[in-house]
């Protein structure tokens, strides 16, 4: 663990005689408190002085109390709460010359040159017109005697950096914009919601959700629920388009189904740009088939709620992201946005962002719908693409004559369902025979194989667990049984959803091919564990939601321990040997320390951390949360750090434990993992097609190269086939954890923001780039 190091003179600071104010501006988005919370501490800790700006712009217009110096203490207990605590408004006072000269003059009279905005574009793009009247809001200041030539000079430029606050995701540039992520979690706890009700009397629901110009929401709710039909308006539905939905809903009623779903952006409008409405829809519905049905139109309760946990890691790496674009702004250097990419930290030109998004409305508005699908990214049209194929519900007549196969590995992972739905169906779309292995490789070798239709998966997507059933078995002593199984049900193709024993089980299946011919298929490998330990991928499916649960129940603890005071809360994660729960966990929930297996520690490092909370708790915020790996170390267990707090602590602080256990692994599926687990079952079934037709000789199939056994993974900024032989080499099969993680450099973030003097490591600091007009991606065809 980092030790809280004798603090560097300020002189000695980057920050040193700097200071930021920090805004939140336009509509409020989940994660705004996270960024607000990471740029005043992260400031603090460079020695720089930050200022909140309450009331968004007008706070900056009208100045006095509205302009205040931050401490360390009062951004905490923020990380948690919806909203921001610093206020925004719509400002009129600002879109004038004479509001941004008094803005100018408080900034100029605090000694503040370094302005960081968190809103939508409107809010940037002020921002930006801020900042080139700079100089001449100066000068004007200067000869009215608003100003001294001496503020004047010390003032001579101002640096801004934007974040991206906006629950609709609609800025173009980024994958994720703060908020998104949190508003999906309230949506989809309405769906689901609502989807018991609907089965029981057999209903159609309507939801209407927010995106007046971008569907995203829309988009990614409808894949995620498995929505009959989605409306947004990036793609107007073709002119027949009643026909079609009323065909689409009596073919799924007739499949067996008891409900329906439509999902409709509010800003969802018709070819020729006339609104359709939920209304719109309902009445169709209920005249042409008669169905009972209802509207359900979701408001404002997506905005509120506490910020997932993507979101508060998110707006805290934004948060410590901007601060050092800040820190390093030249009067020449173009007012940024920092953002995500994958899951790279990016910077980018404010104003050609701005332009794009704009280009995405002029595209709509002249009925350039093709483009507006391009500008609005690669991300969107993947989604966009997958969501397509899955609302096909006629499999084409013309059969593929191949058959593929699915199970599950290892221990179950929220979200496994949603990828094995989505490769059932795509394969059946294919036109493949689609079969479903129960209980793993050893399922598989006692022949529990069964064929599996469209209707068998219908509202799989929402279920936690694995409906397939999964073992950790390995398949090495059932070689045989599973080659038989292989002929015996004439299997082409293998898809293996899981986690480090799918992994370990495909190499022992290619291991397999040089005595057993049946097992020369190509296989695919997602990854699925609550873990995050499987070689080959940044994410894998269910650590999202197992971070949620940890996140929560962090949240509440803090909560208990904020109400007694002077208690620190020892909580013990899974894992195994990988420390992604804990990390991760650690910096949604605010943790003064997480330890874990990767980064080695001593007695010296816990005594270190006992003394860092003795000085805390003669705060104002006085208690503790400590997260600890369930392996991080064999001889620092659970109990023995626990002993020695509450020894060490006696007088000052008491302890408490608690173990998570089980309950990471279980619940409903978050939206990130229903999302990610069908777009990676999609991809899979398109890669192993295409596989199988390479590998088809006079109608067999032979596949006994390295390139035909691969692992499905997200690699920084895409999703990427690895031939399972090479990922042999980047694996640590001991402790079952990859030999490189890059989660591993956002722990210097969690430690400074729970006050360890330490340095920033900014060896992969994010560079200027440049938004480059996206074309129709590589992905799209699947």
């Amino acid at each position: 663990m980092a030790q809280p190091s004798k603090t560097p003179s300020s002189a000695e600071r980057p920050g040193a005689g700097k200071a930021i104010a920090v805004l939140t501006s336009g509509g409020d988005a989940q994660g705004m408190n996270a960024a607000v919370r990471a740029v005043v501490r992260v400031g603090i800790s460079l020695g720089t002085k930050v200022y909140f700006v309450h009331e968004g712009y007008q706070g900056l217009v009208d100045g006095g109390e509205n302009i205040k110096e931050a401490s360390w203490e009062c951004v905490s207990m923020m990380l948690q709460l919806g909203g921001t605590v610093i206020g925004s408004a719509r400002c009129q006072d600002f879109r004038t010359r004479e509001g941004r000269l008094k803005a100018a003059r408080n900034l100029v009279k605090r000694g503040i040159t370094n302005l960081c905005v968190i809103g939508g574009d409107g809010s940037l793009t002020g921002a930006d017109t801020f900042r080139a009247e700079w100089s001449s809001l100066l000068a004007e200041l200067l000869k009215t005697g608003g100003i001294t030539a001496e503020e004047a000079k010390s003032s001579s430029h101002l640096n801004i950096v934007g974040m991206v606050g906006s629950i609709d995701n609609d800025f173009c540039g980024t994958d994720m914009t703060i908020g998104t992520d949190s508003a999906l979690h309230r949506i989809m706890e309405i769906v689901d919601a609502i989807t018991t009700t609907a089965q029981s009397h057999q209903r159609t629901f309507v939801l209407e959700v927010m995106g007046r110009h971008c569907g995203y929401l829309a988009l990614v709710t409808s894949l995620a629920c498995g929505a009959d039909w989605v409306f947004i308006p990036e793609s107007p539905p073709e002119d027949d388009w009643e026909d079609h939905l009323c065909r689409r809903l009596t073919e799924t009623r007739l499949g067996g189904s008891r409900l329906n779903i439509i999902i409709v952006a509010e800003g969802a409008i018709d070819r020729h740009g006339k609104a359709i409405t939920a209304d719109d829809i309902k009445n169709l519905v209920v005249k042409r088939l008669g169905y009972d049905t209802r509207v359900t139109i979701l408001g404002h309760v997506q905005r509120g709620g506490t910020p997932s946990a993507f979101d508060r890691i998110l707006g805290s790496r934004m948060g410590v992201e901007a601060v050092m674009a800040l820190l390093e702004g030249t009067p020449d250097t173009p007012a940024c946005v920092v953002s995500l990419s994958g899951n790279q930290a990016v910077r980018l030109p404010l104003m050609e962002c701005v332009q794009v998004t704009k280009d995405v409305t002029t595209a709509m508005n002249e009925g350039r719908f093709d483009d507006a699908l391009k500008l609005r990214g690669r991300s969107f049209q993947n989604n966009w693409n997958v969501y397509k194929l899955l609302a096909h519900i006629r499999p084409p007549p013309t059969k593929s004559g191949y058959t593929l196969a699915v199970m599950n590995v290892g221990a179950p992972a929220a979200g496994m369902n949603a990828a094995v739905r989505s490769t059932v169906r795509i394969g059946l779309i294919h036109g493949h025979r689609m079969l479903a292995v129960h209980d793993g490789f050893e399922g598989f070798a006692l022949g529990m194989v069964e064929e599996i239709g469209w209707d068998k998966v219908g509202g799989w997507t929402g279920l936690g667990g694995s409906k397939l059933g999964t073992k950790r078995t390995l398949p090495k002593k059932y070689f045989e049984e599973i080659s038989a199984a292989i002929n015996n049900f004439g299997i082409h193709g293998l898809i293996i959803i899981g986690g480090f024993e799918a992994f370990m089980g495909s190499l022992e299946l290619l291991e397999g091919r040089a005595k057993y011919e049946e097992l020369c298929i190509p296989l695919c490998v997602i990854p699925a564990t609550v873990s995050n330990n499987v070689p080959g991928s940044d994410f894998s499916i269910g650590a999202d939601t197992a971070l949620n649960t940890i996140t929560t129940t962090c949240d509440r603890i803090k909560q208990s321990a904020a109400g007694t005071k002077r208690r620190v809360f020892i909580i013990e994660t899974m894992g195994g040997y990988c420390g992604y729960l804990a990390t991760m966990a650690g910096l949604a929930g605010g943790a003064d320390a997480a330890y874990i297996f990767e980064e080695h520690f001593s007695i010296r490092d816990l005594q270190m951390n006992v003394e860092h909370l003795t000085q805390k708790m003669k705060t104002t915020v006085k208690r503790g949360l400590v997260l600890r790996n369930e392996h991080c170390n064999e001889n620092y267990t659970t109990d023995f750090i626990y002993n020695l707090y509450s020894e060490e602590g006696k007088g000052i602080f008491d302890c408490r434990k608690n173990v998570l256990g089980h309950m990471q692994q279980g619940g409903t599926p978050t939206p990130f993992d229903r999302n990610f687990g069908t777009k990676m079952g999609a991809k899979s079934v398109a890669w192993i097609t295409g596989k199988i037709k390479e590998c088809s000789r006079h109608g067999r199939i032979f596949a006994n190269t390295a390139d035909s056994a691969c692992l499905l993974g997200m690699r920084k900024r895409s999703l990427v086939f690895q031939p399972l032989t090479e990922l042999k080499e980047q694996t640590d099969f001991v402790h079952r954890i990859p030999k490189e993680q890059w989660w591993l450099k956002l722990r210097p973030i969690l430690k400074i923001l729970a006050k360890y003097s330490i340095e920033l490591d900014t060896s992969e600091k994010a560079h200027l780039e440049h938004v480059t007009r996206k074309r129709v991606s590589l992905e799209s065809h699947i």
